[in-house]
């Protein structure tokens, strides 16, 4: 399993800095399910399956929107590879539950079916979506999520710019608010990061540090090629 803060860094195109790790990730297949379910308006399923697909091109792969298939369960349940794109969360998960599909992606996942999330696809990678960016334009009938990460996550993690004259709460702030009330660990994942799932072993990949926090401990950092497996 990948799970990526972001599909596009600036000035790069789409999924191009991580494409030598999905050539390894997806070697053994050359058809991956893709769940467009967390664009909302302004592109289809069909445009944004076409979107991803030309990055998948360059590695010979072939990838089906799962809203094409009459029997998603049973597409996910074969699925011999499957991305979760970006998007909104709230959408994403919404659009999960209601076409019944979830159990069946996190059963998937568990049984070691070769997973790619960016973004919202990593947010529904952690217990729950409760540390989104995204804003709730639909309601979800849950906020738990697959949970085949034993914490959260927050992609696109911002740190705080010390120039700015913005008043508002950081991204810091608003995951302390979270533990104010949650105790679930949260990984702050920073544009062009990745998190490498290979069985039991979490480990951070990309150039830059992830922040790490936890209910009552001042956050920490953690550098590239760090081991997250403990932190639960």
């Amino acid at each position: 399993m990948l799970v990526a803060s972001t599909s596009t860094l600036h000035g790069g195109s789409y999924l191009d800095y991580l494409l030598p790790s999905l050539k390894e990730h997806f070697k053994d297949t050359n058809e991956v399910i893709f769940i467009p379910y967390a664009r909302p308006g302004g592109i289809s399923h069909d445009a944004y399956t076409e979107k991803a697909q030309e990055a998948f091109s360059q590695l010979d792969i072939t990838l089906k929107g799962l809203h094409t298939f009459s029997d998603p369960q049973k597409a996910l349940e074969e699925a011999n590879g499957i991305f979760t794109g970006g998007g909104n969360t709230f959408l994403l998960v919404k659009m999960l539950y209601e076409e019944n599909v979830l159990d069946a992606l996190r059963n998937a996942i568990n049984s070691g079916t070769p997973y790619l999330g960016t973004s919202a696809g990593s947010n529904i990678c952690g217990q729950s979506m409760r540390t989104t960016n995204d804003m709730p334009i639909v309601y979800p009938p849950s906020f738990d999520t697959i949970g085949a990460l034993p914490f959260n996550i927050n992609p696109h993690y911002l740190d705080p710019n010390p120039d700015s004259t913005h008043m508002g709460e950081t991204r810091e702030t608003r995951i302390n608010e979270f533990h104010s009330q949650n105790k679930t660990p949260v990984v702050g994942l920073r544009e062009g990061s990745w998190l490498e799932v290979k069985g039991d072993t979490i480990t951070l990949r990309g150039d830059l540090d992830a922040r790490i926090f936890e209910q009552n401990n001042k956050p920490i950092e953690i550098s590239p090629g760090g081991d997250l497996s403990e932190l639960k």
